[in-house]
């Protein structure tokens, strides 16, 4: 083990089997070392943005066990959302500071690639210069077999369209037989990476995930990062990671053994050790919750996404984030922990030092 820290703290990459052994390391010296990586990029920064999160239907084709926000599922409430709502909703994040609007929608089969488009096309003429980050490599897989459409044909209608980057989700666990019984049907892992890698021949950013904590084993955790590390190396494109923590209510996925906070923060640290070619690791605190986040600071992690103001997709798991975090409250907490807040753009450019 002595022979793995010495490279961590030389810098130098660590290989597959290695990153796994980190799990077996105790959680004060697998901390150590990844909150040095973290001071010695970012010091004692912790970085947001000000940003709304847009769930535009929950009407999908797909069923993915571990989901309660489908209507075809546990959620008996479907909707869909006219473009005009989604542009008034837009407008009005944007008056209360939102730079950044995200919209992460279900596959919905009925709604149209006009509708899909049409949203960005009316977002960007109604708000010039706020951020559009949209469509999952999951919905873009989506529109292309609902469409006929290439994966190239999907993208460059976004950037047509005014979509500026991609969020990360969809990508789950990249392993296809964890992947045949959580989300059967979804984009494979293999076209989640090439969605990305065609993204970022854009040059284009995007962010990458990771749900973890339900019926995946730590060597799934790591074949996800090195897969991630490896198409990092080829196009440079990702600009955080984000490892999402599974939310256990209103779905059919089974968990029993559902992880420990010692285990999350083991797996955020040892993400920002295997991962040392992307820049950033967000503790998304809407999964993990805000005091683990808080905590994952000293963990690795530089980045805790933002205020939100309204989110569905997590909450309907039983994630407390249906109504975003106030601004003044969430500048607190990162202040009171011991960290400096600093506000940020969707792509990291420091914006304000609170």
């Amino acid at each position: 083990m002595q022979t793995i820290i010495s490279k961590i703290e030389n810098k130098d990459r660590i290989n597959f089997d290695e990153a796994l052994k980190l799990y077996d390391l105790d959680l004060a010296t697998l901390g150590e070392l990844a909150n040095n990586i973290r001071e010695d990029k970012f010091g004692k920064k912790t970085y947001f943005n000000i940003n709304r999160h847009i769930n535009p239907t929950n009407i999908c084709k797909d069923v993915c066990k571990f989901c309660a926000f489908s209507a075809n599922r546990k959620n008996p409430n479907p909707y869909t959302m006219n473009i005009d709502e989604i542009v008034d909703t837009a407008i009005k994040a944007h008056e209360k500071g939102a730079k950044e609007i995200h919209i992460v929608s279900a596959h919905n089969p009925d709604a149209g690639l006009e509708w899909y488009l049409g949203m960005f096309k009316e977002i960007r003429k109604a708000l010039p210069d706020i951020h559009i980050k949209a469509l999952t490599a999951a919905e873009i897989n989506f529109l292309s077999e609902t469409y006929n459409l290439s994966y190239e044909e999907v993208i460059d209608k976004m950037i047509e369209n005014g979509v500026d980057s991609m969020p990360g989700g969809g990508a789950e666990i990249f392993d296809e037989k964890i992947r045949d019984i959580i989300c059967k049907g979804k984009v494979s892992s293999e076209n989640w990476l090439k969605i990305h890698e065609i993204w970022h021949k854009r040059d284009k950013k995007s962010n990458a995930t990771m749900l973890f904590g339900h019926i995946e084993s730590r060597k799934d955790r790591i074949d996800h990062m090195m897969r991630l590390r490896n198409l990092q190396d080829k196009t440079g494109g990702f600009n955080t990671f984000i490892p999402l923590v599974y939310q256990r209510e209103n779905n059919y996925l089974k968990v029993e053994n559902f992880p420990t906070g010692n285990e999350i923060l083991k797996t955020y640290a040892i993400a920002r050790i295997v991962l040392d070619n992307i820049l950033h690791l967000k503790a998304y605190w809407v999964t993990s919750t805000i005091n683990l986040a808080l905590i994952a600071q000293e963990y690795g992690a530089d980045d805790l996404d933002g205020t939100i103001q309204k989110e569905s997709i997590n909450s309907a798991a039983g994630a407390k984030s249906a109504n975003g975090m106030k601004l003044d409250e969430f500048i607190h907490l990162i202040k009171d922990s011991g960290f400096i807040p600093v506000e940020r753009d969707s792509l990291y450019n420091e914006l304000k030092v609170w």
